[in-house]
């Protein structure tokens, strides 16, 4: 009789060198052998305790250890009966070792992490149900149809991470298509087996089981990073300047790769008697921990802001938040805050261990303001003090403010530091280029990190308030 090929799928080639079947007159088959041994295992269970853990966790992601046999686990409830299962031998014309159980039960305890392909006889009876035995599944009605997809879901539940292969009776191919849209990956027919096509079935169903849990795992990936993407994209700031004449630009770029939001944060809101209130902060590091506490800082700032409060009183009263909110007490963030009057020729500043703001005005270089007055970094000091800094800043201006991720990329040149020095050189040829908001910004990030040589690692938050007579 010709050869079959496994129902449903597509097989690979067949390999040279494979063994012969072992007929009812031949030498002892892996079903003739002592229960729940391995026929052909070239190393006893005890050995496998010793493996790596790099080893245990292939075998328990399906994948086969360099230079191990395949294990194949055969659920039958007559091992002992009819040879079902003759010589195996794997891609390399290593010998596939061979397990036998009776039941779920005994299949459960012979089911570790060397096993790599389960299967399974459909006539088996369902759990906690007795049933026909080997070979049935002729003339079976509805309840056996039903026992037996229990069996195989069963199956399923107790090794989610393994290949199963389906067998089933000669006259019940249906059957065996059921068991693949359940969940196997593929079927056999029982009459129809010999050593070259259940080997070929094995290895066709551990590289489909292997290909589908990829896929299911990148699949996840991506929701979860389409989730992430749409979380943080929500926490990012709406400045609420209606009313202002003030114009805005913000340009962000978290260090963590795939991310959208880092350590870094801005915000800028106008309050009811047409003061201006903006801000930038960092807090250390740039994991999504760092992340979430940046959003808590941000809209608190927003929230007491918008309550009437400024200068001292409003830093004071995020480091409490920072305190009870930081998961570590090393962790603390920087704060620069301006508050720009109504008419927009003054502002008040105050710095938390933050950078100076950057001013630009027509017809002088881009300069710093004062500094002098910075208190320290939010969660260091209790009871810290910071001073609020009154500045003049006239009819036309620009004031950018910046966390350091900008000023602490290297140069390239001996890795040094780009620095304040650097940036206000760095801003100021690009003024002289003509540019202004968001171009600005952009060109000042995008130069910043050709001078490093490549991506920033720390966060890069910059916001540019212009005011225009």
């Amino acid at each position: 009789m010709p050869v079959p090929v496994p129902r449903q799928r597509e097989t690979p080639a067949a390999e040279s060198g494979q063994a012969p079947t072992v007929t009812h007159g031949g030498g002892p088959s892996a079903a003739q052998a002592p229960h729940g041994e391995a026929t052909r295992a070239t190393k006893a269970p005890e050995e496998n305790a010793k493996d790596t853990t790099a080893e245990k966790d292939n075998r328990a992601a399906g994948h086969p250890a360099h230079g191990t046999n395949l294990t194949l686990l055969l659920i039958e409830d007559d091992p002992g009966g009819s040879p079902i299962v003759p010589e195996l031998l794997d891609a390399a014309g290593k010998p596939i070792r061979v397990r036998t159980a009776r039941n779920l039960t005994e299949a459960s305890r012979l089911l570790t992490d060397d096993v790599h392909c389960i299967l399974l006889d459909l006539a088996l009876p369902a759990p906690g149900r007795s049933g026909a035995g080997s070979g049935a599944g002729t003339g079976a009605g509805p309840a056996g149809d039903d026992d037996e997809l229990a069996v195989l879901k069963h199956v399923l539940e107790l090794a989610p991470r393994h290949a199963v292969l389906a067998l089933t009776a000669s006259g019940d191919a249906e059957r065996g298509a059921q068991a693949v849209r359940v969940g196997a990956q593929d079927y056999l027919l029982r009459d129809e087996l010999d050593g070259p096509l259940l080997s070929r079935a094995i290895r066709y169903a551990v590289e489909r089981k292997r290909s589908d849990t990829a896929e299911r795992r990148l699949a996840e990936g991506r929701l979860r990073a389409q989730e992430n993407r749409r979380l943080e994209r929500g926490l990012l700031p709406t400045p609420l300047l209606d009313g202002s004449t003030l114009r805005f630009a913000a340009r962000y770029r978290p260090g963590r790769s795939r991310a959208l939001l880092g350590g870094d944060f801005y915000d800028a809101v106008r309050t009811p008697d047409g003061t201006v209130h903006a801000m930038i902060g960092d807090v250390c590091g740039h994991g999504p921990d760092e992340a979430a506490l940046g959003v808590e800082l941000r809209i608190a700032w927003r929230a007491l802001t918008l309550a009437g409060l400024c200068g001292d009183e409003l830093l004071n009263t995020l480091q409490q938040v920072l305190e009870h909110e930081r998961a570590d007490d090393e962790i603390f963030a920087t704060l620069c805050t301006v508050d720009i009057a109504p008419d927009g020729r003054r502002a008040g500043l105050c710095l938390a261990g933050h950078p100076s703001p950057l001013v630009i005005t027509p017809g002088l270089p881009a300069r710093l303001l004062p500094y002098d007055n910075n208190g320290p970094a939010l969660g260091l000091l209790p009871g810290a003090r910071w001073p609020r800094t009154q500045v003049e800043l006239g009819a036309e201006w620009s004031l950018m403010l910046y966390t350091d991720g900008l000023i602490e990329g290297r140069t390239g040149q001996g890795g040094e530091r780009l620095g304040q020095d650097g940036m206000l050189e760095l801003v100021r040829r690009q003024l002289g280029q003509g540019l202004r908001g968001e171009d600005l910004l952009r060109e000042a990030v995008n130069e910043v990190r050709a001078l490093n040589g490549g991506e920033l690692t720390d966060d890069v938050a910059v916001v540019l308030l212009d005011r225009e007579p």
